[in-house]
């Protein structure tokens, strides 16, 4: 479906830019402020949320137009930047562009500075393709495919991970020149995601990896660990950084000049100043300030930035055990689409009523289904909203941007390329994407 224009109208000036793919929305000084709070983004997202839905007539649309969409709000990932700054001042962030690839998600990274976490080729050209220098970008990818590391040294990308001994003699093949990290092993137990059993050397086998990288005349820089994607234990970062000193140590014994931490990810929204400062405290106690650091979060910045609207496509009445009225509710979207990240990510995404038919606010037992022909395509099993929904009616998630749209597929025939309306909050972030100054 091609976007069209979105005007907010109230007492706000509001400056409204299109391109051919995407729509702008920019609020100027007299409108939402740089220091705009959670309440008024959320209410200005509601806002374009409700006026893109007033434009669709579900029984006079052409096919696709009722399709669910984001509405995607840049000047959250503008804040969550400014708060890496002050909690994590040392720490300089590589985006994880597999957490959500959206080009103007990375095209404001890239104005702000940050590098880039990229693990294939199709991710290395996507972040040169935006003018970011190679030096930006870390190939944090322990397993990589033979082209790939060619193509790495083609375009200039020098620094990348390793983590065993085939990869190793791999890179003295294809790139000798290459500036080698070497992930280790750490406790991701308490993370969503664990890429430990994937992914990490032990300390002895990063003992044996340094042996035979000196054998090999290859040139190791650093040392990089991962606590896990959504991790819940703060502590996982001190332990992992004192065995990165325990490496660095060890690197110097063979004559290396190890100059590069790379802690991972992890960070959530939720805790991110509790593990901030375990981590500086951390870094504080085992690495002397010469020592560069770096970052790899993902959905610390695109989470909350994104918000999915769907809408109800049918309804089935069912009965309760003690005979009470409940419905089953089919969305146009569902787990092989831009709800992944419940099979993906282990996400509970949590629906909450856009607009609804009926006046009645009484509390019903809904549960919710995708699209698709799949029995597991189920977003949620139990879940009480207010109203009785029918078809026509719109739903909307928040905190929909982490591994959503970029793991979504096309399984039964159903699209997974859907419309995002970009607006900004903060007035930063427009200044920086060019799509609206200050006034």
């Amino acid at each position: 479906m091609a976007p069209s224009a979105i005007s907010i109208i109230d007492h706000n000036e509001t400056t409204v830019l299109n391109d051919s793919k995407v729509d702008y929305v920019h609020t100027t000084k007299h409108g939402v402020e740089s220091d705009v709070t959670g309440f008024a983004s959320k209410a200005l997202i509601n806002k374009v949320l409700k006026e893109q839905i007033a434009r669709i007539d579900v029984d006079t649309c052409e096919p696709g137009e009722e399709d669910a969409f984001y509405v995607a709000d840049l000047g959250e990932v503008y804040r969550q930047h400014l708060r890496w700054k002050l909690n994590l001042a040392r720490v300089k962030p590589f985006y994880a562009v597999k957490c959500n690839p959206d080009r103007e998600v990375l095209r404001l990274l890239a104005k702000l500075g940050t590098g880039f976490d990229c693990a294939s080729r199709a991710e290395i050209d996507m972040i040169l393709e935006l003018g970011v220098p190679a030096s930006r970008i870390i190939y944090a990818q322990p397993c990589k495919t033979k082209s790939y590391l060619r193509h790495a040294k083609k375009v200039g990308v020098t620094r990348m991970t390793f983590d065993n001994t085939d990869e190793l003699r791999k890179i003295r093949d294809c790139y000798p020149d290459a500036e080698l990290v070497l992930r280790i092993l750490t406790d991701d137990s308490a993370s969503l995601c664990r890429f430990s059993a994937k992914y990490g050397a032990s300390l002895d086998e990063a003992n044996e990896l340094l042996d035979l990288a000196k054998d090999l005349d290859l040139n190791v820089i650093g040392v990089s660990f991962h606590v896990g994607s959504g991790a819940s234990d703060p502590n996982s970062f001190g332990k992992a950084v004192q065995d990165a000193r325990f490496v660095f140590d060890r690197a110097a014994e063979l004559g290396f000049d190890l100059k590069l931490l790379d802690v991972g990810g992890g960070f959530t929204d939720e805790t991110f100043e509790m593990f901030a400062g375990n981590l500086n405290d951390a870094l504080e106690r085992h690495f002397p300030p010469h020592v560069r650091v770096i970052g790899e979060p993902g959905r610390y910045y695109a989470s909350n930035a994104f918000t999915l609207a769907t809408h109800v496509i049918a309804r089935r009445e069912v009965r309760g055990d003690a005979g009470e009225k409940g419905y089953m509710l089919y969305l146009n979207d569902g787990v092989y689409g831009n709800f992944s990240n419940i099979i993906f990510d282990h996400q509970q995404p949590i629906p909450q009523v856009l607009q609804r038919s009926s006046a009645d606010k009484k509390l019903v037992e809904y549960s919710i289904w995708g699209p698709t022909c799949d029995g597991i395509d189920v977003i949620t099993d139990r879940v009480f909203l207010p109203g009785v929904l029918d078809v026509g009616d719109w739903l909307f998630f928040e905190n929909m941007g982490a591994y959503t749209k970029c793991s979504a597929t096309k399984f039964n025939g159903y699209t997974d390329d859907h419309e995002v309306l970009y607006i900004s909050s903060e007035p930063g972030a427009s200044a920086l994407l060019g799509y609206g100054a200050d006034e």
